[in-house]
């Protein structure tokens, strides 16, 4: 039996979903395993691993197979997001306080799932399977533990509390509610907030339908959009870590979204620190706005003949 097809086996064994027992699922595992067509499952060894550059280029060199380079998200979202929950994979074991977006983001194989997949083809595999599905549900416990204990909370102005994923993106995102908001958009709703691990996170789809904006699983919504009802005010709000601020082509891309949506316009630009507002100041649009989580009290006016205020 070729080796992809023995590692859809183990997927299937180790309880993995239908969608998790593919192909591409079959070869992201044996990277991680750092299996070659002719290795035996006992030789599989732990390496910590890159999307591109180490799964990837793993699975091109050692099984010829070749997937475009937007296959990087299928991987991450569709393999790799399900291993790390089923206790196959840990994320960034290296690195753990790695920010959620950062480039050194990377992946291994997990201890007990390397302990039970050398015992493949052996006479100890079902006492080994039956060893790592006994144990698992403490390690997706104590997993889903340390994630919620290091999450990011945020009150909004109802009193009720959102739970982001740990990294310095929802920090900031953090920051624009209970700060940004509460200085320069006071009486406002809170009508969207996207989280790294969950879009769609706080979403209040009748006020945006309310003011012409229609809501689809295919939306591009900046990561957090506040409506001033009195002014007729929308304030379209980008958190930048390591993604683009309110460029020309992002406010192009928005007015089109937006353009049944007849409330007056603010683009911001909210970075951490001055340190990484500096980094993208050539991108960022004239006539938008710039606020730094390091300076809650102040905004930068990117020109225009009035701060603060629609275009």
């Amino acid at each position: 039996m070729s080796k992809i097809r023995e590692a859809q086996m183990i997927l299937r064994e180790l309880g993995l979903p239908d969608a998790q027992q593919n192909e591409i699922s079959g070869y992201t595992f044996l990277a991680l395993c750092n299996i070659k067509e002719k290795d035996r499952w006992s030789k599989a060894f732990r390496q910590s691993l890159g999307i591109s550059k180490g799964i990837m280029n793993f699975i091109s060199e050692n099984f010829q197979k070749e997937y475009a380079p937007n296959t990087r998200e299928t991987i991450r979202r569709q393999v790799l997001h399900q291993f790390v929950q089923a206790g196959i994979a840990d994320y960034n074991p290296d690195l753990p306080g790695l920010p959620v977006n950062s480039p050194l983001t990377h992946y291994a194989i997990s201890e007990i799932a390397l302990e039970t997949i050398k015992s493949f083809r052996m006479g100890d595999w079902e006492k080994a399977i039956h060893n790592f599905t006994s144990k698992i549900g403490a390690l997706k416990e104590k997993y889903n533990k340390e994630r919620k204990m290091s999450r990011v909370p945020l009150k909004l102005s109802d009193g009720s509390v959102l739970m982001l994923s740990p990294g310095k993106h929802n920090e900031v995102q953090a920051a624009v509610v209970e700060e940004f908001a509460s200085r320069f958009a006071q009486g406002s709703a809170i009508l969207y907030v996207g989280d790294t691990e969950n879009k769609d996170l706080h979403i209040d789809k009748e006020a945006l339908e309310k003011i012409g904006i229609s809501i689809t699983e295919h939306s591009k919504l900046p990561d957090i959009v506040i409506y001033d009802e009195k002014k007729n005010w929308l304030y379209l709000i980008e958190a930048v870590t390591s993604h683009g601020p309110m460029s020309p082509k992002r406010i192009v891309e928005l007015e089109d979204f937006l353009k049944n949506c007849e409330a007056g316009k603010i683009y911001v630009s909210a970075f951490p620190d001055f340190s990484e507002f500096k980094k993208h100041t050539t991108e960022i649009a004239w006539d938008t706005e710039v606020w730094i989580m390091e300076f809650p009290e102040h905004m930068i006016h990117f020109n225009g003949d009035r701060f603060i205020g629609p275009r």
